[in-house]
């Protein structure tokens, strides 16, 4: 019975440490240097996307993962792109291996996180975006970087200008897919993947959903007999963001409901979303007016201007970033523990990339919309899109005239009145009024013709006609 016990103790121990031992990166078949570079980062336990992609894409399977944002999916196919790499020498190849990602934000992390995962390897990599200098980045492709990470506008161009550019990619990667089919990239898409010619090319594609206009297209023409990985469904609730909604009158009320929040919040920096770029501008000044340490991400800024402010964030230098959607996307920082929605985006994908930008890491942030009267229909449909319920939040003092619609349909949106039936002013036509069809007797006698008057004598328009004789 005692020898019993310890057998079951022993068989307990080693559970443990096989299921330790399962959950870590040297579980993966993974060269020496990447290893290295993951301890040198600290990373330990792989995320779920992680543990369940990066098996398959060592194997050089096309992979199509449905994956949240923060979820760790980066690193998902960087190590397996880079174990490649390093394994399959080719040095008189051209880049090896090319990253498609929708914003020059993203496209700037992603060779960052790239560089850092090969710091112990030779392997170079580039980043090929607009904002940059034409040149420039036209000599980088002469070096022969391995890894080129780049927005499809920009790859275009080099590619008119150099012919086969792409032959010897052997990974190509749509990391963000259904934000490049939001910005109307479907066709460079398919016309960048029909370059890269490498017969035994890999192709893996990542996305928050896969259910996006056109995301068929891209997966029947340029995927493979792809295996589908669906990590976590991103209409899910995010677990550790607090999702919340308070009620505005008008752009005024809400910009005052704003700097309550910021003054009653406890957080280390906060990301005021809005949908156009003059009103970032303004809300902008309107917050430094205030005192609130504050800086501005919107389009029309050069790449340099962008890069800085990046910067500065990160280097917690302000504590307040005012965006448009440029920054909903492949902006990652740590200290970001609120996310207000000062205008409701435009769908329930872009609700989710912009929340996204908080809870990062398995920590907690807060999400809060700013909703007037015109935004009450879109915030209902993202929650029923998202199958999510936001929490009603009040400030003291401040609560304004609108308090939602009266009456509401199941769905949440408001019961209207059903429109009155106007009368036509316009008279009624003919089989309105009773009349009978066009040639049926109604007794009535019409006028006669009038004959027209014949020309008189004289005017030269006639000719002359000799009277007959009696």
């Amino acid at each position: 019975m005692r020898y019993a016990h310890h057998f079951c103790g022993f068989l307990v121990e080693f559970a443990q440490n096989l299921y330790w031992y399962l959950n870590l990166f040297t579980s993966f078949d993974l060269q020496p240097p990447l290893l290295k570079a993951v301890e040198a980062l600290s990373f330990k336990t792989p995320t779920p996307v992680q543990h369940q992609a990066i098996p398959d894409a060592l194997q050089h399977k096309d992979l199509m993962v449905c994956a949240q944002t923060g979820s760790g999916k980066s690193a998902a196919f960087l190590l397996p792109i880079l174990n490649q790499l390093l394994t399959k020498a080719a040095p008189n190849s051209k880049t090896r291996a090319l990253i498609l990602v929708p914003t020059r934000e993203l496209a700037r992390q992603l060779l960052k996180q790239t560089e850092a995962l090969a710091k112990f390897s030779n392997i170079q990599a580039a980043s090929i975006t607009g904002g940059q200098e034409f040149k420039f980045q036209a000599a980088l492709f002469r070096k022969n970087p391995e890894i080129i990470i780049a927005t499809p506008g920009r790859l275009l161009e080099h590619m008119g200008k150099t012919e086969n550019l792409l032959e010897d990619v052997e990974v190509l990667v749509l990391d963000e897919a259904d934000r490049m089919l939001d910005m109307g990239f479907s066709e460079d898409v398919l016309n960048i993947a029909s370059q890269c010619t490498y017969k035994q090319r890999q192709t893996m594609l990542f996305s928050a959903t896969l259910k996006q206009r056109g995301m068929h297209d891209i997966i029947q023409t340029v995927l493979n007999e792809p295996k589908n990985i669906l990590v976590d469904n991103f209409k899910g609730e995010h677990e550790n963001i607090e999702q919340q909604v308070m009620l505005g009158d008008d752009d005024k009320h809400k910009q005052r409901l704003l700097t309550w929040l910021l003054s009653n919040r406890d957080f280390r920096q906060a990301i005021i979303f809005v949908n156009t770029k003059i009103k970032a501008e303004s809300l902008y000044h309107f917050l430094e007016y205030h005192n609130i340490n504050a800086a501005v991400l919107q389009g029309d800024m050069t790449q340099d201007e962008r890069n800085h402010v990046m910067t500065r964030m990160k280097q917690g230098t302000f504590d307040v970033l005012v965006a448009t959607d440029v920054a909903a996307r492949g902006l990652d920082v740590k200290q970001i523990d609120l996310v207000v929605n000062f205008d409701m985006p435009r769908s329930g994908d872009d609700y989710v990339h912009r929340i996204g930008r908080t809870g990062r890491a398995g920590e907690q942030g807060l999400a809060v919309s700013l909703v007037d009267h015109t935004e009450w229909n879109l915030k209902c449909a993202i929650e029923r899109y998202l199958r999510i319920e936001m929490t009603a939040k009040k400030a003291k003092g401040l609560e304004g005239k609108y308090k939602g619609p009266k009456h509401m349909k199941s769905n949440g949106k408001p019961v209207g009145k059903k429109p009155s039936k106007k009368k036509d002013s316009k008279k009624p036509t003919a089989k309105k009024a009773g009349k009978k069809p066009a040639g049926a007797k109604t007794g009535i006698k019409k006028p006669a013709a009038k004959k027209p008057a014949s020309p008189r004598f004289g005017d030269g328009s006639a000719p002359f006609k000799p009277k007959r004789d009696s």
